[in-house]
């Protein structure tokens, strides 16, 4: 009995010396996400079920530190499984010059589409009236395979598609093994007017198919009243095997916004395989398009999104896109692979409760890629709770 309380005692003791000067500013919560998927390919249809329950606890570190820790639990159907994770997990001090965070911190590159996601590591940054100076570095392979699409490889592609399994723990739970570094400078507003981002990044690959990637990344945003313009692009040089190929990514972005409403158009270019250029290949994967999902590499997709506010708890979008390949010169001519239209309700009654019913269909009849291909059909519903 004795050892018990002993050892209670410098438990607390610990916790009191940690986050005691703190403990009235303690932040717990507890998320409740799920999610029901149907799809219809044409040719087979599936239905699955996920789930994600995820404590969190946030609280100060003296004057200037802050900490916020996640979990989760993630759960699904066909077959029925439960997998744990961590999820943001993060360490941060500022002051009024310099920032630093570790732990299982954010990032994302300007266009969002290049490295984007929860990721491994750290980041330093450094605050001047010429911008924000940062520096950081990340690691992939200790976080669960499905928070972050890693799909450079078909080694990645083939590790990403296999099942968890609980006696394989190792080789089925991880993301595939990359590194990578960055460096960034953003400003709020360059010349009183635009916004600015700057970023070089170089990715490291510990798979053993010694792929190796550099960026350099820029957007600006322009605000003109109710309007805004973007522009950014994405220069990349890749290495394998002692050759180095070139690829690039363009984006062009016109957006219009009221209170009520808001409508923009978003053109996207990735380069395909040539003789003077290689498939633009980002370090994780973010699907184009909600119902046919696919990779930026080699493609072009233009997209009109209009979202309008019909009611305090209610919002309605619809997203109609179009998908181009990228690679002009190819053998068959064709590069119109088809139309994708989708549409969402949002409804929020309650700032804890957000349902989200979304649904789409991609035709291929519209393009001339494979113009008697099937249809393919999406409905999604999103439950996502704040209980505490």
């Amino acid at each position: 009995m004795r050892n018990k309380r002993t050892i209670l005692a410098l438990l607390f003791i610990i916790f009191y010396l940690l986050f005691g000067s703190s403990l009235c500013a303690l932040d717990v919560g507890m998320i409740l996400d799920q999610n029901a998927d149907y799809l219809d390919s044409g040719s087979d249809t599936t239905f699955s079920y996920k789930g994600l329950l995820v404590p969190r606890l946030s609280g100060l570190l003296g004057e200037t530190g802050e900490f916020y820790i996640s979990a989760g639990i993630n759960y699904q159907n066909d077959p029925w499984s439960f997998v744990p994770e961590l999820l943001h997990t993060e360490l941060s001090w500022r002051s009024k010059k310099i920032e630093l965070s570790l732990g299982r911190i954010l990032y994302s590159d300007p266009l969002g589409f290049i490295a984007s996601g929860l990721f491994d590591g750290g980041r330093f940054s450094f605050f001047t009236e010429a911008g924000t100076f940062s520096a950081g570095a990340w690691y992939t392979g200790f976080i669960y395979k499905k928070r972050i699409s890693i799909d450079m490889t078909r080694g990645d592609s083939e590790s990403n598609n296999a099942a968890f399994d609980y006696d394989n723990f190792i080789d089925s739970y991880f993301a595939p093994r990359r590194a990578f570094a960055a460096l960034d400078w953003e400003h709020q507003g360059l010349g009183e007017r635009v916004y600015a981002r700057l970023s070089l990044l170089g990715q490291f690959d510990f798979t053993g198919t010694e792929l190796y990637s550099q960026y350099l990344t820029g957007k600006m945003t322009v605000p003109l009243k109710s309007f805004a313009l973007s522009l950014g692009g994405c220069f990349e040089l890749m290495e394998k095997s002692g050759k180095i190929d070139m690829a690039f990514a363009e984006e062009l972005e016109v957006s219009w916004n009221t209170s009520s409403q808001g409508l923009s158009f978003l053109a996207r270019y990735s380069s395909a395989k040539s003789t003077s250029m290689a498939a633009f290949l980002p370090v994780t994967t973010n699907v184009q398009g909600h119902v046919y999902g696919i990779k930026l590499s080699g493609l072009s997709i233009v997209s009109l999104d209009y979202v309008a506010r019909l009611h305090r708890t209610f919002t309605v979008a619809l997203t109609p896109s179009y998908f181009i390949r990228s690679d002009l010169n190819n053998a068959t001519g064709k590069i119109f692979m088809g139309a994708e239209f989708f549409g969402a309700f949002y409804w929020s009654p309650l700032p804890d409760i957000n349902v989200n019913l979304g649904g789409g269909v991609f035709l291929p009849s519209f393009g001339n890629v494979t113009p008697n291909g099937k249809t393919i059909w999406r409905v999604d519903l999103n439950l996502v709770l704040s209980l505490f």
